[in-house]
């Protein structure tokens, strides 16, 4: 992966097109154990019957959980062939990208962004955590999950099975956490996972400014 001035607009085409091509094969994938872990600690710091929005929700897996726990669940993907893996498991779905969250101000209690925000280039994120605070409510909280490390960089990696190949945003922790505190959120939680495969995800809980 190299260093690129990239827009965000100019990703969303080519990453609707690898995610509508593969989207079965998501769909078929097991979560890692790991996944689930982080999934469950954000789980247990919303209130029953929550209201959630699932952005770049993929095939629907974590969002159906969501719902089987009794949350109030929203999903959007800018790809209709994730949205339709949404929909079959009864899971309200909408194609959508970040910049176009077509929801009224304040509508949800959390937001969950598991592996979507890292392909947003840097350049674009600010307006993206904008977009992301204005559906949530005053106090409300907001789960990131991406892959990151010493080195920040962006553009394809090596080996990605998709057509075309994604586009990648790597941070180091300093700058994500420099993102989300820039765009008026509180760090709840903050903490990496190193993975056997040798990445390092980072896992960031944050809460919306206004309670």
């Amino acid at each position: 992966m190299t260093r690129m001035s990239v827009r965000y607009d100019d990703v969303l085409g080519p990453l609707r097109t690898a995610y509508d091509a593969r989207a079965a094969w998501r769909d078929g994938l097991a979560k890692e154990p790991w996944k689930l872990v982080e999934r469950q600690a954000f789980r247990e710091r919303l209130a029953p019957g929550a209201r959630l929005l699932e952005i770049g929700a993929g095939s629907g897996q974590d969002s159906a959980w969501f719902q089987a726990e009794g949350l109030s669940v929203v999903a959007v993907d800018l790809s209709a062939a994730m949205v339709a893996h949404c929909r079959a498991k009864g899971v309200e779905a909408h194609v959508m990208d970040f910049l176009h969250l077509d929801f009224p101000a304040g509508s949800f209690d959390a937001v969950y962004a598991l592996s979507c925000l890292l392909h947003v280039p840097n350049h674009d994120l600010p307006a993206v955590l904008a977009a992301v605070r204005a559906v949530l409510r005053p106090g409300g909280l907001l789960f990131v999950g991406v892959y990151g490390g010493d080195e920040s960089a962006e553009g394809p990696i090596d080996g990605d099975e998709h057509v075309p190949p994604r586009f990648f945003s790597w941070r180091t922790d300093e700058q994500l956490l420099g993102f989300a505190t820039d765009a008026g959120f509180e760090v709840v939680d903050f903490h990496p996972v190193a993975l056997d495969d040798g990445h390092r995800f980072q896992s960031l809980t944050l809460r919306a400014p206004g309670r």
